[in-house]
């Protein structure tokens, strides 16, 4: 039962304070005096609560909850939630991509899918998205591309000259864009969206077998899209509607799911598969590798400090337990480095400290000092040494999630295999998943968008080609729209 009687007001450092509503001055009309300490706190405070946005996924929200196997996978992976029956606490945090921290929920852009494992042998973080795939295949245009996404340099206005401007030259985008031009380009709510790794990682089971994986959480609350007029209309009645319908359906008892199923691909086949199996901008056709359950996750609890519980909350992909490790995905491998380095960045270098960072097992690091380092160091603070502190055990935790690699340094694409083509699962999206009328609404999609800025006629010609490339019927009548509608027929 929650008291009415108020609690003491006390000062960052609990003593109590005099007044939260007047400053120490000179009289009742004399000037104010610096030594009021409470006052300069509270000044000095508010002028440094905001930490930085993040870069992309600046706009999100998320909740926590647990993650329970439902089936046996252990022949495949011997981390330890993944066990059978075995049920572990976790964080999620969902977002749009490009969006600034107070852009509407509602904007046509993936969304984010970032999940946290509190696990017995240390954290296990997945950063996918709402998307198999992605735009790009190599980190070093991943900046440029969230550049292309946010907003013009002269006039801080954002511009879908830029995005296409980009895409049209990043032909491997447009497996992504395809999706993002349809009806899933903008989910109905967090609820009701899927989530996936779209990266492919690596599992080890307990005899050192090794297997590729990607990660599909399917949501239990069904697929649910909202239209271009429907998502327009609620960005202006309620830019924080995924975030407050997320809050709801908790608040009442109406706590989302997921079904995790896996892809699993022996090892050995990634060598000769038709398709390079961590190029991000494709999917392993299911048919080939069909999915397998796991488990449900579970959202069950809100954040009670959207501060310290969601704007901290930090995920890496580098964050691997034993029997869980990355690929040779070049976009995954970037990731592992950039997303733990904006965190350092953002948050400072002892950020998995932070409690919602921090791990639900025993730490034994020799990492000490820096800004905001809370845990209590003891020496020995070197290694090795024979003081007693911690070591490595090499044969109870392996690193036996690698592969072999050799060749010469090059800054090259992806060798090209069989089916690699840059269009081929765009063109299978179109023409195998959508129906008539998604395929319709793809068209109006992307018409809207094309004419929302698209003015350069190199540039609009190079969409053209594009979106013909998909698929040749797709194009024609997106160019056709657009054409029409620049001639105000």
């Amino acid at each position: 039962m929650t008291s009415n009687k108020p609690t003491t007001a006390t000062n960052d450092a609990g003593i109590p304070v005099a007044s939260t509503e007047d400053s120490l001055t000179v009289g009742p009309n004399g000037p104010i005096l610096l030594h009021d300490h409470y006052l300069i706190e509270q000044m000095a405070a508010f002028n440094r609560e905001m930490i930085a946005d993040r870069q992309p996924h600046a706009k999100g929200s998320g909740a926590f909850g647990h993650f329970e196997v439902t089936h046996d996978v252990s022949k495949y992976t011997k981390a330890s939630f993944l066990q059978p029956g075995k049920k572990t606490e976790m964080a999620a945090r969902f977002s749009t991509v490009a969006g600034e921290a107070g852009s509407p929920d509602t904007w046509r852009d993936p969304r984010g899918f970032a999940l946290k494992f509190y696990t017995e042998e240390g954290n296990f973080d997945m950063v996918g998205n709402n998307t198999p795939v992605f735009f790009v295949r190599d980190p070093m245009k991943f900046q440029h591309f969230i550049h292309s996404q946010k907003r013009r340099a002269d006039s801080g206005l954002r511009d879908n000259e830029m995005q296409w401007d980009f895409w049209t030259q990043c032909p491997e985008s447009a497996h992504q864009v395809t999706w993002l031009m349809g009806d899933r380009g903008i989910p109905a709510t967090w609820r009701h969206m899927d989530g996936f790794s779209s990266h492919t990682y690596m599992w080890v089971n307990a005899e050192g077998e090794r297997f590729w994986v990607k990660y599909h959480f399917k949501t239990d609350q069904g697929i649910q899209c909202m239209t271009q007029d429907e998502a327009d209309q609620m960005a202006g009645a309620d830019a924080d509607y995924h975030r407050r319908d997320l809050r709801m359906a908790i608040e009442r008892g109406d706590f989302p799911s997921w079904t995790l199923k896996v892809q699993i691909m022996p090892y050995e086949d990634a060598k000769t598969y038709h398709i390079n199996p961590f190029d991000l901008t494709k999917v392993w056709p299911q048919g080939e590798y069909p999915l397998i359950e796991v488990g449900k996750m579970v959202l069950d609890t809100n954040p009670t400090d959207f501060h310290t519980q969601i704007e901290q909350l930090a995920f890496e992909p580098n964050n691997f337990i034993p029997g869980t490790g990355l690929s040779p995905d070049k976009m995954l491998l970037g990731r592992s480095f950039a997303y733990a380095d904006a965190h350092r960045a953002r948050l400072g270098v002892n950020y998995k400290q932070i409690p919602v960072n921090a791990p639900k097992c025993p730490v034994h690091s020799y990492s000490q000092g820096g800004a905001m380092r809370i845990n209590n160091v003891s020496d020995p603070v070197y290694s090795p040494n024979s003081k007693g502190g911690p070591v490595a055990d090499e044969q109870k935790f392996p690193e036996d999630a690698v592969w072999a690699t050799d060749g010469e340094f090059v800054r090259q694409a992806y060798t090209l295999r069989e089916d690699d083509g840059d269009y081929n699962q765009a063109h299978v999206l179109v023409n195998r998943v959508m129906d008539d009328a998604q395929r319709k609404r793809l068209v109006n999609n992307a018409s809207g968008h094309i004419l929302g800025g698209v003015e350069d006629p190199d540039i609009l010609e190079r969409v053209f080609q594009y979106w013909i490339n998909v698929d040749e019927t797709i194009g024609n009548r997106i160019k056709e729209k657009v054409l029409a509608a620049k001639q105000g027929n």
